[in-house]
């Protein structure tokens, strides 16, 4: 970095200090660049007097004191961007609605110069590669193009006005050298008159404040890792409790239709008839044991029939008939579910004897 010009702070030339750091030279002197801000006061000047020397206006303004640059060394943006035309360089605010909508890249520029307050510095691009030139640094800090766009944005958001550079920059060697190789910083420089405890000081507590955000941020993720755990949690019991649900549905659904069967079954069994071990009804059955059951089956239902039909003596012609009719139905039911029975255990017998 030893090609690269770098002038460092003396005073509050930081405007001439800005300027040759961006034309890598030195171009301009604080005599040169006074010389420009009196001009301006002079056009300045005579503006106010076109509204006439005898105005209050005109009074005022020449009784403060120069806007263009004052005894410590400062000087306007008018000055620099004066200077600049010299060189046919041209100022344009960074974050103005004209630029932003050129949807230019800051890395496709070639240089900003930037202000907060009474103090400028130059970032420019010096072959392939991006510096801070600022004059109260000991030397050129080196600038990735990834870190630019949010370095620029530090500086915004820390109050400083940018400018871009438009124009052709003059020949420098330093843009020269570095278009054929890169630049390596093993260490960045450090402010003017800070030594390097003082240096090692403030990236310490700079680390530990970025470590205690990192602490103070890390229970509130490890309580949102913690909730969103349970929230799963939960919605996997509650899956689970469903699963089960259903599952005991479906098994009382299952034991109920089985102990029906069973039942039914074991009301058509007479006491006489060996019972199988089994749960299901023999593949086939004699003619006197379906007689059997069908007896006991038609028992059954005229049992059922005499406990369910109330025997009063007070009840009316037309209940009695109802009540007729109802057991007319209830022996055509029984008759026709016998007939059934009697068919399908027929059947049954029938295939062994086809097999045979």
């Amino acid at each position: 970095m030893e090609s690269i010009f770098h002038e460092k702070q003396e005073g509050s030339l930081c405007a001439q200090h800005c300027l040759n750091n961006l034309l890598q030279g030195e171009y301009f002197s604080p005599v040169e660049l006074s010389s420009i801000a009196m001009q301006l006061d002079e056009q300045e000047r005579m503006r106010m007097a076109e509204g006439g020397l005898t105005s209050e206006e005109y009074r005022i303004f020449i009784q403060q004191p120069s806007g263009n640059m004052d005894d410590s060394g400062f000087f306007s943006i008018q000055v620099i961007s004066d200077a600049l035309s010299v060189w046919g360089l041209e100022l344009i605010l960074f974050n103005s609605q004209e630029y932003r909508s050129l949807g230019i890249n800051p890395i496709d520029e070639k240089a900003f110069i930037c202000n907060y307050k009474e103090h400028w510095f130059t970032v420019r691009k010096l072959g392939k590669q991006w510096f801070n030139l600022n004059s109260l640094l000991t030397g050129p800090e080196l600038i990735s193009d990834t870190y630019l766009a949010l370095f620029l944005a530090q500086l915004q958001q820390e109050g400083y006005s940018i400018f871009v550079i438009k124009g052709d920059l003059p020949d420098c060697e330093a843009d020269q050298l570095l278009q054929m190789v890169y630049v390596h910083q093993a260490q960045r420089p450090m402010l003017i008159g800070e030594d390097a405890a003082a240096r090692d000081l403030r990236v310490q507590r700079s680390e530990a404040s970025l470590e205690g955000d990192r602490l103070y941020e890390a229970p509130v993720m490890m309580d949102e890792d913690e909730e969103n755990l349970q929230k799963a949690l939960a919605l996997s019991r509650q899956q689970i409790d469903m699963e089960d649900e259903e599952a005991d549905l479906r098994r009382a659904i299952q034991l109920s239709m089985q102990g029906g069967h069973r039942s039914e079954f074991t009301e058509l069994q007479s006491p006489n008839i060996p019972q199988s071990s089994g749960a299901s009804v023999p593949a086939s059955l004699s003619s006197e044991e379906l007689r059997l059951r069908r007896q006991l089956y038609f028992e059954k239902q005229q049992q059922l029939k005499t406990e369910q039909t109330p025997q009063t003596h007070d009840a009316t012609p037309d209940a009695l008939n109802a009540d007729s009719g109802g057991a007319s139905n209830n022996e055509d039911d029984m008759l026709s579910a016998a007939r059934n029975m009697s068919l399908d255990s027929g059947s049954k017998n029938l295939k062994p004897a086809e097999e045979k």
